[in-house]
């Protein structure tokens, strides 16, 4: 089974964060996406859908910390139901996207992800010690094409050639 969903918007709002009583980070955020198409009179049109998205821990810190109103940004998570009892006592229920993946776009009303054009990406499980910022390897300088990005490293010198790579 698969439950999975990706979606790319703006905001609609600023996000709104609140911290549960053990200190863990509770974002919300309402997300558009607006669809192009032409009507049967050859006309473009336009649908916005709006869509509830929760993000937990430290990734609904990021988002709190970077996201503004009109931000542009990438979701990844899962679709949840949840159930609810209101002030009156009747059940409620609320779906939304439970994000696991972050990516800020740049663009939108307010430049998004603080101006950099190619956004940071921040996922949900940890890797190797941290979350996932893509964005961070905009430091990383690739070697020339004339120079050998294994030279000096003693754990790639001089060693046999296998040249039997099957792809």
């Amino acid at each position: 089974m698969l439950n999975k969903a990706i979606l790319i918007g703006n905001l609609g709002q600023d996000p709104e964060t609140r911290f549960m009583q053990d200190g863990t980070c509770v974002c919300n955020l309402r997300l558009a996406t607006t669809e192009k198409f032409k009507g049967r009179d050859g006309q473009t049109q336009e649908k916005t859908e709006w869509h509830r998205v929760v993000i937990w821990g430290k990734l609904g810190e990021i988002a709190n910390q970077y996201l503004k109103k009109g931000a542009r940004v990438y979701i990844e998570g899962k679709i949840e139901t949840r159930k609810w009892t209101n002030k009156e006592g009747q059940d409620q229920y609320t779906t939304e996207i439970r994000a696991s993946e972050m990516k800020m776009l740049g663009g939108g009303q307010q430049g998004g992800g603080g101006g950099n054009q190619q956004g940071g990406g921040y996922n949900q499980q940890p890797q190797q010690g941290g979350y996932n910022n893509p964005s961070n390897n905009n430091n990383y300088n690739a070697p020339s094409s004339n120079s050998n990005p294994f030279e000096g490293n003693s754990d790639f010198s001089n060693g046999p050639v296998d040249d039997d790579i099957p792809f």
